[in-house]
């Protein structure tokens, strides 16, 4: 059974995608007394996602994820990327707080497959609290990708950010065609973070945020 804390590491600010209320384009305009919350999760298209974000996460691509694959992440993006000793060591902080509030014991037993995934992320996003922390890893991953500092990324630094993530280049270009929704060629912070959630709480199948971690399993 897995438990969950209410603790969570201390974000390095507010971001505005912290709040709990859902996406845009998913915002009923009917008053709130009127309204029943839908319950997520139960869609096809949201399974489809989330058996590709498991895909991604299981980076030694054993069919279940682990802790180890989670610090395997942490030392691509801590390599690959551009983060300092702090930032190197405050994303194994909060990559480790994850897995064990998310997932329970760091042990080599403690295996995710993709249907325990399913069953876990479909509570998360159905629990106000958990859903206001399925994104907190995004800023480090952003950070670790933003070569220049300049605090937006381009389209080479998002490459990098799927290279990262063990994923091809040209995945990458076509992904941010798509969630670059002005197309100025830049994601900004805030606008990454933001896509990065709603792609887990978003059942909308034309949101571009389905494109975040490149193309969707079959």
């Amino acid at each position: 059974v897995r438990k969950y804390s209410k603790k969570t590491a201390a974000p390095e600010r507010a971001y505005n995608s912290d709040s709990d209320s859902d996406s845009d384009d998913e915002r009923d305009s009917t008053p709130r007394q009127q309204r029943q919350r839908k319950e997520r999760g139960n869609s096809e298209f949201w399974r489809r996602k989330m058996r590709t974000l498991h895909g991604v996460l299981d980076v030694n691509k054993d069919g279940v994820i682990s802790y180890d694959d989670f610090m395997l992440l942490t030392e691509n993006f801590a390599s690959l990327g551009h983060l300092d000793v702090k930032a190197k060591n405050e994303f194994r902080d909060i990559m480790r707080t994850t897995w064990e509030q998310q997932w329970g014991e760091i042990t080599p037993y403690n295996l995710v497959t993709v249907e325990q995934y399913l069953t876990e992320m479909h509570h998360v996003v159905n629990d106000k609290d958990l859903k206001k922390k399925v994104h907190r890893f995004l800023p480090y991953l952003y950070k670790a990708v933003d070569k220049d500092r300049s605090g937006s990324i381009s389209l080479n630094e998002f490459k990098l950010f799927f290279r990262c993530l063990g994923l091809t280049e040209e995945n990458a270009a076509v992904s941010f065609a798509v969630i670059d929704k002005n197309g100025d060629g830049q994601i900004t912070l805030d606008e990454f973070v933001k896509l990065g959630k709603d792609f887990f709480v978003s059942e909308k199948e034309t949101h571009v945020s389905r494109m975040f971690w490149g193309p969707l399993v079959d």
